[in-house]
């Protein structure tokens, strides 16, 4: 199993740690909900560095991005950041992923750490046609995610005069000097939906810098947060996580990121992508909440009030923020309507829900 290089710090706070994405990650240290709270309330740090960072230069590289991702890649500029996903043949996702443009002919591809090697396969098969430098530079750096309401007063006091933090747009990057070390990549970005920042660091100087975070933090009422958290966090506001809401055999149009799928250009399985828009989906993901007492888990069973099967939960909790038990599934489009009734099978009993309209929060 890798290790990120926070490693020994996690441990020497008290966190627990499991396995995740083919590495040693810490999946709470408080405790989830009390976490939770710190980053809808105050200012919360985790150690993201499980994620991948593909590099992609050349004079094809705005041409190769184009025709591998769903997104608009034009539309970036150096100093901007955009969301996307890989789109396979069989109207399924690859991966879901960030797209940095770091200069005219080289961006950065920021990609699930579960993913990296499929990812990397996958760039790889598609770049032969194109004149492209492909570098996987994941194992040299470390990722930080700074989220939560008091984020910019953080960031700010740490990058002093060096840049203009507390004003960074959202889905937008810049260079800072951070904790004695110059030239520090910052985005507006998060996968928490609070204000937040997301710091990319070569391994080396990335203790320093959460050393840093944690001292500049201290009267924000600054906490290490884990991966559970995370989970809870991003649910609440509707954020699909690989390999529980999208997948190989789920579209971006059944999953709702029809916004981030651009059919002003060509790319991978466009015209069948284009044509399901067009004419409607089957199924679709929807948000829903339990009426009574219960959590629905990933792979419960939906069914229609006859108690037929309908679908399949993807993902689920008990919102640490309303108190309630949320959850998202593939529900028939007929269905998918807010304030549609549906049960979830949870264990032998079936519990009423309701389709409700997202973010939860």
């Amino acid at each position: 199993m890798k290790i990120t290089a926070l490693n020994k710090i996690h441990k020497a706070l008290g966190a627990k740690m499991l396995p995740f994405a083919g590495f040693e990650m810490p999946i709470q240290y408080e405790g989830v909900n009390a976490e939770h709270e710190t980053v809808r309330n105050k200012v919360g740090v985790f150690d993201v560095s499980h994620m991948g960072n593909f590099f992609v230069s050349g004079k094809d590289a705005l041409d190769f991005l184009q025709y591998i991702t769903s997104n608009d890649v034009a539309k970036l500029k150096p100093g901007k950041v955009q969301y996307s996903c890989f789109p396979n043949e069989q109207n399924g996702i690859v991966d879901d992923l960030l797209v940095y443009q770091l200069d005219e002919d080289k961006y950065m591809l920021v990609v699930n750490g579960a993913n990296l090697d499929k990812d990397w396969t996958w760039v790889n098969k598609h770049a032969e046609k194109f004149d492209v430098k492909l570098e996987d530079l994941s194992d040299q750096y470390s990722i930080l995610a700074v989220q939560g309401p008091n984020a910019p007063a953080v960031m700010q006091k740490l990058a002093g005069n060096s840049a203009d933090l507390e004003n960074l747009k959202y889905y937008t990057w810049t260079k800072a000097d951070l904790a004695g070390h110059k030239d520090i990549l910052v985005s507006a970005t998060g996968y928490t939906g609070e204000k937040g920042y997301e710091i990319y660091v070569k391994n080396e100087f990335v203790e320093d810098i959460w050393n840093a975070l944690f001292e500049a933090g201290k009267e924000f009422g600054i906490k290490p947060i884990g991966l559970g958290a995370r989970d809870t966090l991003r649910l609440e506001k509707g954020y699909c996580l690989y390999g529980n809401d999208i997948n190989d055999t789920t579209s971006p149009i059944e999953a709702g990121l029809s916004w981030i799928t651009k059919f002003t250009k060509d790319f991978i399985n466009s015209e069948n992508l284009k044509n399901q828009k067009e004419q409607g989906v089957s199924r679709k993901l929807v948000g829903f909440k339990l009426k009574e007492k219960g959590i629905a888990r990933h792979g419960y069973d939906i069914m229609d009030e006859s108690g037929k099967k309908i679908g399949v939960v993807t993902s689920g909790t008990m919102s640490p923020t309303l108190k309630e038990a949320i959850g998202m599934g593939y529900v028939p489009a007929d269905k998918s309507k807010q304030g549609s009734k549906i049960l979830i099978q949870i264990r032998k009993k079936q519990v009423p829900a309701e389709v409700v309209k997202l973010p939860f929060v």
